[in-house]
């Protein structure tokens, strides 16, 4: 089994979403012994914003034609999605940045929506292709945005993550949250709790690829 870890936090050691991928990788890998786990900080290794060089996901018969902005541009997103399909089970540490995911997450997944590569459009419609994988969410949040209609309305971070992935085949879509971290010591102590008690759970519940979505 193949595990990609994924962090996206600009705030190195002081991150929550940092913390909790590194529980769910910890907890996942002594449950499933033998996982090999790779791992991309896109804090660091930040693929470009997505442009008009890297819209040529298909080579075209002579790669003369490519410029070289292009053709490295075309490098960039080939290993990325390569990486990402080749994972059996994806870690994602995404902070709620401005009411959606930080910039370096979605540049990323920029670079992963390939039609024909993680989707194709059918005579019925959109058809993912990287059906059979596990993805893990670990979700921080300084306020508390999913017991409220309106909190619900505000985040675009968890949304976001659960359609893109359903947009890409993925079904078994587990989701961990720590809410409320900037709303004082003792917010953020049952925070972390709760989050750790959701890790528990989640990390040692089968590797399911026919699993619907849970979300703790």
């Amino acid at each position: 089994m193949k595990l990609l870890h994924i962090d996206s936090s600009i705030n190195g050691a002081n991150s929550v979403s940092r913390k909790l991928t590194q529980d769910i990788v910890s907890q996942w890998t002594a449950e499933h012994p033998g996982t090999e786990v790779d791992y991309l900080d896109l804090a660091i290794d930040t693929p470009n914003h997505f442009s008009q060089d890297a819209m040529g996901f298909r080579l075209p018969p002579s790669d003369a034609v490519l410029t070289d902005a292009q053709r490295q541009e075309n490098a960039v997103s080939e290993t990325l999605v390569s990486q990402f399909l080749a994972a059996d089970v994806i870690v994602i540490g995404a902070p709620l940045y401005n009411f959606s995911i930080p910039s370096q997450l979605k540049s990323w997944i920029d670079r992963l929506a390939q039609s024909g590569r993680t989707f194709k459009y059918g005579e019925s419609g959109v058809v993912g292709l990287a059906k059979g994988k596990t993805v893990i969410a670990a979700l921080s949040r300084g306020g508390i945005y999913s017991t409220s209609e309106a909190g619900r309305a505000m985040e675009h971070q968890e949304s976001y993550l659960k359609t893109v992935f359903g947009f890409f085949g993925i079904t078994d879509v587990r989701v961990v949250r720590a809410e409320g971290t900037d709303m004082g010591a003792e917010s953020r102590a049952q925070a972390l709790q709760t989050a750790d008690q959701c890790i528990k759970v989640l990390a040692t519940k089968s590797f399911d690829p026919e699993a619907a979505e849970i979300a703790a």
